[in-house]
Order: structure tokens, then sequence, then C-alpha cells
């Protein structure tokens, strides 16, 4: 049986990663695939030859990614350019071509993954994606088959490293948020423009599809709630440890009986959960299964061969199933594509949750009673209040409040009337809580 013939676009980091895994393990994985897989073709605009190894045993290496989707020889087409365009274009071309795709890209899945499946549909091919969420972790698989005989409860996960490495830098170096960006840019975790991972606009491609595979939805990036943690301060990270939790990115869905809840934000979590100390460039995945309860997934998000452990994964998967009837493969969303269903996203507002609530107030009589009445007229339930000791010569005290789940619109009335109070100075600081409880 002849070999399967791979057409690799992109020699970045984890362009490189795949050609160095696929000849190193090549053996092997034609073991568990049935049938070598060998690139025949590769398309980079700039690559390091001296970097990558196996570079020597790919046939074709050109600057145009069409004469690879556009050859015949070529039976699967790796795309790993990432963004929009135009890896859109040669996506749709090469499944138009009866080419099956693997893909890291989230971005593009997030956005354009709705017409990209129908398209595959169509034509009988299969697009993979499993590198583009966590890495090297297995998740999208673990969706779409491990758990297919749960009912999707919940998900959350730390689904982007540098994130991670700098909020654990502000809790562990107690740094303030610049610093800690700035270290991961010299370190190489952070692009010199960080916006998509501080900004949680990464994660929020990543939830997207987690989302979808969970609860059986159509693709939706822009209906889900993305807030950064650019905002976030040293102080509540402390304050937060001394309160027994720790603040994580988290990319949260939740199926709830109005529909599902899709957003990104910073969280405290009870410092006790497994997911709260996962630390440094690491992900994990928390998962609730009504049947299997939850299960964590934990591993390398990123990095050049924990990637392509993910990409060549999808590569295997697909040349196991090239003889199988396209109607019998496993769904690209792990629901058949008629079966999807239009249950709403929930806007934030319509959320619920606990909040850690930090603000300036004056310290003279009366003013707890003010704060306390609103929350009381809002139909907030308080936890628990700490006054912290004010700097030197300062008039007003740092409180520091956790409340009882509630409605986002209602805690959001709240705030905006407490910022109106005389004795209360600058804005409230507002961190959304979960005990992501089994």
């Amino acid at each position: 049986m002849r070999p399967v013939n791979i057409g690799l676009l992109g020699l970045g980091t984890v362009g490189g990663g795949t050609v160095t895994v696929l000849t190193r393990n090549a053996s092997e994985i034609t073991r568990r695939a049935g049938r070598a897989i060998q690139i025949t073709h590769a398309a980079a605009q700039f690559y390091d030859p001296q970097r990558i190894s196996g570079l020597d045993q790919i046939k074709h290496i050109g600057s145009d990614p069409f004469a690879v989707v556009n050859d015949p020889d070529v039976d699967i087409v790796i795309e790993l350019i990432g963004g929009y365009s135009p890896a859109r274009e040669l996506v749709l071309a090469a499944i138009e071509n009866g080419k099956h795709v693997v893909t890291a890209n989230k971005a593009l899945i997030a956005r354009h993954g709705n017409d990209i499946f129908a398209a595959a549909q169509a034509k009988g091919v299969t697009v993979a994606f499993e590198a583009a969420v966590a890495g090297g972790i297995p998740i999208i698989k673990a969706l779409r088959e491990g758990l297919a005989a749960n009912r999707i409860e919940w998900i959350a996960g730390i689904i982007n490293g540098t994130g991670n490495f700098i909020l654990t830098a502000m809790r562990d170096q107690q740094r303030p948020f610049a610093e800690a960006l700035a270290e991961a840019q010299a370190l190489g975790y952070a692009e010199a423009d960080p916006t998509f991972d501080i900004e949680g606009i990464d994660a929020a491609h990543k939830l997207t599809i987690l989302g979808s595979l969970a609860f059986g939805i159509p693709l939706q990036f822009d209906k889900t709630f993305t807030e950064g943690i650019s905002k976030l301060h040293a102080q509540d990270v402390h304050f937060a440890a001394e309160l027994g939790y720790r603040i994580k990115h988290l990319g949260i869905a939740r199926r709830t009986a109005e529909g599902i809840e899709m957003r990104v934000h910073p969280t405290l979590i009870p410092h006790r959960r497994l997911i709260a100390n996962v630390d440094g460039v690491m992900n994990a995945v928390l998962i609730k299964g009504d049947a299997v309860g939850p299960t964590l997934y934990y591993g390398a998000g990123a990095g050049a061969l924990p990637t392509a452990s993910a990409v060549i994964a999808d590569v295997v998967d697909i040349v196991r199933a090239l003889t199988a009837n396209p109607h019998h493969r496993v769904p690209h969303l792990a629901f058949q594509p008629g079966e999807l269903s239009d249950t709403p996203v929930l806007n934030i507002d319509q959320i619920e949750t606990a909040y850690y609530l930090r603000l300036f107030a004056l310290d003279q009589p009366g003013v707890m009673a003010q704060i306390a009445g609103i929350f009381g007229e809002e139909g907030i339930s308080l936890e628990a209040i700490q006054q912290k000791e004010p700097a030197d010569g300062d008039t007003h005290v740092p409180l520091i409040m956790l409340t009882h789940r509630v409605r986002e619109a209602r805690m959001n009335q709240a705030i905006r009337r407490i910022e109106a109070l005389d004795a209360v100075s600058g804005a409230v600081v507002r961190i959304r809580m979960e005990t992501l409880a089994g």
C-alpha cells in the first residue's frame, strides 16, 4: 500500500516540530496508522533549515501554498500558517480538491469553522483540529469521543499558557502585571504584541470550539464574553490568596436552563482545586459530565513538539479512516451535522456567579451600612467582608467582599450605585468567582 502524502503549509515553530516528530517516530506512527505517512510537499515564506530535523526528507519545498493544495499527489493538507487569510482560502481550496485537512488554527475554526465543516461534509472529507485547543492535550478527542455518552454540564479551562505564566509570577513573585508580562516576553512565551493572550481573545477562540463540541451548538465566537488580565492588580492576587483562593484566567462554558454560558475572564477559584494549582505555561481543562463526573486534562498547551503531537495524531486518525464511508466518520463538532441545536448563548448580564469585590471607602461610621444597604436592596447576599489597613495618611480604607451567587445584571446595578456614593473613591474592582465543585 502506497504511503499517504502530506502537504505542509508553514515551517515555523509547529511546522518544524511536525516534520521532526513525523520523521523521528516514522516507524511507530506507521504501526499505529497502518500505512506509511510522509511529508512530500511543503510551502513557507521563511524557515530555518538548521533548526528543523528531517527537512531533507521533503521532496518539494516552495513558497506558494496554493501549489501544494492544488497538487494531485497530496492526500492530506496540514495548515499551520495561522490567522484568517489566506488560511481560510487555502483550507477551502484543499477541501474543494477532495483533500483532508489538519489544522492548528483556532482563530480560523472559531470564526469560519461552520462554513469550513459544511464544505468538508459536502465533499466527504475530514477537517481535523485537535491542535487548535490546548496544544498537546487531546481535549478535542476526549469531548468528541471519550465523553460521548455524557451530557456535558460545564467546562472550565486554563487554555492560554501566557496568561497563566503571568498570573503565576504575580502570585509567587509578587510582581505587578507589567513586570510579569515583560518576563513572559523575554522568555518567548508572549509575543511583542501580546493582545490576543492577555486580553483573552486566544482563549475565547478555544472556548468557542470547546463549547460547540460540548453542547452541540454552532460555533459562535462573537457571542463569547471576553475579559483579559491586563487590569488585574497584584494586591487582588494577594488578597485572594489570603482568602483561600487563586486567580486564574478561565474559559468557562456551562449549560443552564436558559441557555449556554460562554465566557473568558479572571476567576477566583478555591486553592484546593487541582486546576487552581496548574502554574506556569501549562494548560488544564476541567470537564463535568453527568455520568463520569469531573475529569481533568493537563499538559503542555503550546510548543513545537507538544502541538506537533496533536497535529500528527489527527493525521493518523484520518489515515485510519481513509477507506471509511464519510457519513460513518466521527462528526467534526461531535454531533451529527443535522443535530446541532439552536440553544441560545447567554449575554454576560444573564449569567449567575459569585463575586470578589474591592473598593476604597471613607473610614467613618455609617459608610459600611450604606454599602450593605445597597447590596440588600439589590438582593445580593454577602458571604464575607474584610477591612484592610489604609496606607499612611490615607482617609480611605480597602474593603474586600465576597458575595453569594447573583445575576451579573444585579451586580452591575449595585456597583453603579456604590461607585456613586461620596464615601467611595474610584471604581469597584470586580472578579468573578467559581467553586468548580463536582
